[in-house]
């Protein structure tokens, strides 16, 4: 393995993300978190993708702000392959994540 892909792969381990469900009674979900390397320094421009045969598009995106923040929205309930990918990098799977979603009752 790469000098480069090594690093992109200790990055995932280090990866922080969750799974946050919105309150609302939309029944849908998100993938949040953040990109961080080995040194805990943040790596902004990242493509993150969310990928399910749930979804229509069956891939959604997003990139990593200038704080390695990243945020996928409207996720219907379901198993989800996560890509990150950086150029110059090895991309990484964080395979068989799984949203719930809820609702919530007045």
């Amino acid at each position: 393995m790469s000098n480069s892909a090594w690093r992109l792969a200790r990055t995932a381990i280090l990866l922080t993300f969750t799974l946050v469900i919105p309150a609302v009674a939309h029944a849908q979900s998100s993938i949040t978190g953040a990109v961080k390397d080995v040194s805990g320094a943040v790596l902004p421009g990242v493509t993150v993708e969310a990928s399910s045969s749930v979804l229509i598009e069956k891939t959604r995106s997003a990139v990593t702000d200038g704080t390695g923040q990243y945020r996928i929205v409207d996720l219907r309930p379901g198993t989800y392959t996560v890509t990150f990918t950086l150029t110059g990098f090895s991309p990484v799977n964080a395979r068989a994540m799984s949203c719930k979603a809820t609702s919530s009752r007045p």
